[in-house]
This record gives structure tokens, C-alpha cells and sequence, in this order.
């Protein structure tokens, strides 16, 4: 019953998950709609970290939330950062340069430096809101990084040749995957009420954006700008909460 969820923590956090049978083509495709409910799970166990140094200094706060994020997913979406960095500036609007560099596993000047302004951003914002204990905003920052790549697999071509991602693209259940993003909508307006809209929006409008950009450029995603998208929209949460609600 649970194996896909599992599945779904594996993958994407270094969390420790029960032993699970071999999954099938169709557990991968449903692990995909358990993704938001990571998220949530990341997200409480910042609330935890959170409230376990409730009494230090909010700079050194965001520094130690920050490093318990990366440690809980293993970095796994900031390596994704780095690779798809490294194409795009490399790949010179070459699509097959650019998937192969995708597959590359060193990380170049520019994958540092995109790297390190995202890091940069995130622990600003954290600051800000560890200052304020906005809790729900470390519960729907690790959601809504999630819910994007539900929403990016469910709308735009998989063109890796990874064997697990294609499974995952092509057996994902999309009315499964539609009622998830669904509740995560839900969700964002009862924790953040009305303001819950615009946060969406904004959210929105820089999906279509990515999306539209990895369109032109290689005809769809892989995992690794899927991993990139999830990066991008944590951060982009974090940092438009501070800036339109300080």
C-alpha cells in the first residue's frame, strides 16, 4: 500500500525507508503523486528544527535550517541545479550538446555560481522568516517544489533516457496527479489565506516560463532540471514571501 510513497522518499530524500519489494513500472508512475507529501514531511521536519532552536539568533537559524534541508534531501535537486547551470551556459542553444552535458557529472564555474546565489537567497529569506517563525512557509516551500514537478512531468515531455524516469513519466496516474496538485492549492489558501493566490500565481507564471524555456531549448525535461525546477521554486517561495509580505 505504501510502496509507492516509499519509493517516492527514496528517491528524493536520504530519509531511512522500510525494505520494499522491486517496484514496478506502475509503482514509479505513482510514487510521482506522493511527491508534495515529502515535501510536507520535509517541511515538518523544519518546523521541528525550527522549534528546537526557537532561542537562537535568526541568521545562525536560517544557516542550520538550510543544512538540515540539504542533509534530509542529500542535495539531490541542487546537483540537478548545477547540471542543467552547466548546459544551458555551455550548450549554446545546441539541444544534443546540451542533453549530453546534462549527463555529465562534474559541475563546471557557472554551476558554482547559480549554486551559490540560490544557497545565498534561500538562507536570506530563512532569516527573515525564522525571525517571524513563519511556519507555513516551511511547510509549503518544500511542497510547492514538489507540486511544480508533478505539474511539469504531467505537462511537458520526458526526454531523458533514464529507464526509471521514463517509467515514472509514462505510468504516472494523471487524474491521481491532479487531485494532488488540487489539495496542494487547498492547502496553500487555507495556510496563507488570500495572499495564498498571488503566491500561486507568481509561482505559476515562473513555471510557464521554465517550462517554456526547456521547450525551446531540449523538447521537455529530465531529472535533472526537473531537480532544477524544484530548487528554483523553493527558493522562489521563500524569497517572494519576504518580498511581498516582509
Amino acid at each position: 500500500m505504501f510502496t509507492p510513497f516509499w519509493l517516492a522518499l527514496q528517491l528524493l530524500t536520504r530519509l531511512p525507508v522500510p525494505p520494499q519489494p522491486y517496484p514496478t513500472p506502475q509503482d514509479w508512475g505513482r510514487s510521482v503523486v506522493t511527491y508534495p507529501l515529502v515535501g510536507f514531511l520535509i517541511g515538518l521536519l523544519l518546523v521541528l528544527l525550527h522549534w528546537l532552536l526557537a532561542d537562537t539568533d535568526p541568521g545562525v537559524q536560517a544557516a542550520l535550517l538550510l543544512v538540515g534541508w540539504t542533509l534530509i534531501t542529500g542535495g539531490i535537486h541542487l546537483k540537478g541545479l548545477a547540471n542543467s547551470a552547466d548546459a544551458w551556459s555551455e550548450g549554446h542553444a545546441d539541444r544534443q550538446r546540451t542533453l549530453e552535458i546534462l549527463r555529465e557529472p562534474r559541475s563546471g564555474p557557472v554551476a558554482m555560481l547559480v549554486l551559490m546565489i540560490t544557497l545565498i537567497m534561500k538562507f536570506a529569506a530563512l532569516s527573515v522568516l525564522a525571525a517571524e517563525s513563519a511556519l507555513e512557509i516551511f511547510l509549503l516551500a518544500p511542497v510547492m517544489g514538489r507540486a511544480v514537478m508533478v505539474a511539469m512531468l504531467m505537462t511537458t515531455p520526458y526526454v531523458s533516457l533514464d529507464a526509471i524516469g521514463a517509467e515514472r513519466a509514462a505510468h504516472m496516474p494523471r487524474q491521481g496527479a491532479m487531485w494532488t496538485l488540487l489539495a496542494v492549492v487547498a492547502g496553500t489558501l487555507f495556510l496563507v489565506s488570500w495572499g495564498g493566490i498571488l503566491l500561486l500565481l507568481l509561482l505559476l507564471l515562473g513555471s510557464y516560463l521554465i517550462r517554456r524555456m526547456m521547450m525551446q531549448r531540449i523538447g521537455g525535461v529530465t531529472d535533472d532540471t526537473l531537480g532544477a525546477v524544484c530548487e528554483l521554486a523553493e527558493a522562489g517561495v521563500l524569497v517572494m514571501v519576504v518580498l511581498v509580505w516582509g
